[in-house]
């Protein structure tokens, strides 16, 4: 959507682009424009993430002395009730409006639509409905699809296509997996009254953040009353008489780095739920293109592979966003567009361009709509020790002025991570409401390379969470590279 704009809009050129036709549910004969972000991803999700938020306001607002009538007219077990007709009703609307709107642009952009599977004949010519179209360039933004191991029952199971379009809320889910998505639903079933069954290969949930905020979550969540199952492998999933699904697990034993082992014998344990969701990752959506017969190169897990530039191992043809393997965001697959269109176009000479722009992924910042939120940008402490060796640790947790009144027991976590010789903030994190909110501002800080001392001559907005980012004075902890002997 985004390269296909700008390149007409901005720089005038002839662009068309081919799409399935729209469903909330993606397959090999849907899409729609959008696609997964706007109609099956980031957009209904957080639209999940605010139905099932209501519920959690409405029983804290009893601790600020509202008070709500039950069933019985007492108003000291007050639940409310969701009508989820209603809310899906009024989500799938959004998603059609949204679609509607992403066609409009593109028409108003002066872009052709084509719609139906584009199929690559050779470096200049897609076919799309038995049709043929040349171009000097063509680009692929397919996307990922989720999808299931191959597990026994796996035909039991759904993935987060189906969550978003489930008819009614489960008594009890058991949710696979430990990255974004997982984590994502297990707060919003969880927050929506559903009993939650997370369960996770390795000892924490979402690899690859920093080791503190995933301590911290997860104390949070199992605060929140999730159940975790960590060093764990679903084995087989099993369609009971009653309607319940019978998931089947292993548990290994931990390395002693906390890690899992395939043991050998590993404990095995089971229980029922009513829905399985399975969130253990996204395909890059490659399959049926005919891409490694026009000569373009793919990796092992199917995405293709491009340059720095975005370009694929044929020259006319480039590729961008998540079915290139590269970081899986939808603000970083639109920066990659707005990069590869400058490339393509900005001189406009006979080779399509004067200029090549790179993609700039330093200091991405990025969120979690978990339950608590968590908003992160720069380094991991890890990451940071690794890349500068000293390093200065500010911390602090505390719980929300909202929190003291309601009763909820919710905290929040900040933390800055600041290179010892230039302090310079490499890294900030933070797990509480309005993460994401806040992060974007501090991202913009730490993107332009804002010192500590920067930070601390800030003058705090009070009375909020965000101003601890900039009256954090004392170090948490020195972490200081190891000297050989």
């Amino acid at each position: 959507m985004r390269a296909s704009r700008v390149a007409a809009s901005n720089y005038g050129a002839k662009v068309a682009i081919c799409e399935l036709p729209f469903n909330t549910i993606a397959s090999d004969t849907a899409g729609g424009a959008g696609s997964t972000c706007v109609l099956r991803g980031c957009v209904p999700k957080k639209l999940f993430v605010y139905c099932s938020s209501y519920r959690e306001a409405v029983i804290e607002a009893q601790g600020f002395g509202w008070q709500f009538p039950s069933s019985n007219g007492s108003s000291s077990s007050f639940e409310p009730t969701l009508d989820w007709q209603s809310f899906m009703k009024k989500k799938n609307a959004e998603l059609q409006r949204l679609n509607n709107i992403y066609d409009t642009m593109l028409k108003n952009s002066g872009v052709e639509y084509f719609e139906g599977k584009g199929t690559i004949v050779d470096p200049h010519t897609v076919e799309v409905a038995g049709k043929r179209h040349t171009a000097r360039h063509i680009v692929i933004a397919t996307g990922g699809r989720a999808f299931v191991p191959d597990i026994p029952g796996r035909e039991h199971c759904m993935i987060s296509d189906n969550a978003l379009e489930i008819e009614q809320v489960p008594k009890s889910i058991a949710i696979i997996g430990g990255g974004y998505i997982a984590v994502e639903f297990a707060g919003i079933f969880a927050r929506l009254g559903t009993e939650v069954h997370l369960i996770c290969r390795q000892p924490l949930p979402l690899r690859g953040f920093d080791e503190e905020v995933r301590e911290f979550v997860t104390e949070q969540y199992i605060q929140n009353g999730l159940n975790f199952h960590f060093h764990t492998t679903p084995q087989s999933f099993e369609k009971l008489s009653n309607g319940h699904i019978k998931v089947n697990l292993s548990i290994h034993k931990p390395n002693k780095d906390g890690t899992s082992t395939n043991s050998s014998s590993p404990t095995m344990t089971s229980f029922e739920v009513d829905q399985v969701l399975c969130a253990t990752g996204r395909m890059p959506n490659t399959r049926g293109l005919n891409l490694e017969e026009v000569g373009v190169e793919l990796g092992k897990g199917g995405e293709i592979k491009v340059d720095e530039y975005s370009q694929t191992t044929v020259p006319s043809i480039w590729a961008i966003g998540d079915v290139t393997g590269r970081m899986a965001l939808t603000p970083v697959a639109l920066m990659e567009a707005m990069a590869l269109t400058k490339t393509l176009f900005e001189g406009n000479n006979d080779n399509g361009s004067s200029v090549k722009v790179r993609p700039d992924y330093e200091n991405i910042p990025t969120a979690v709509f978990s339950w608590p939120e968590i908003g992160t940008v720069g380094m991991t402490e890890e990451q940071a020790q690794e890349a500068y060796g000293d390093i200065d640790i500010y911390t602090s947790s505390f719980k929300p002025m909202r929190n003291t009144i309601s009763g909820a027991p919710g905290k929040t976590f900040m933390k800055l991570i600041v290179d010892a010789k230039t302090q310079r903030v490499v890294g900030a994190h933070m797990v509480g409401p309005d993460s994401a909110e806040i992060m974007q501002g501090v991202g913009v800080a730490v993107k332009m390379g804002a010192t500590k001392s920067q930070f601390d001559s800030t003058v705090g907005i009070h009375p909020s969470a965000a101003e601890e980012f900039v009256t954090m004075r004392s170090v948490t902890r020195e972490v200081r590279a190891k000297v050989s002997a």
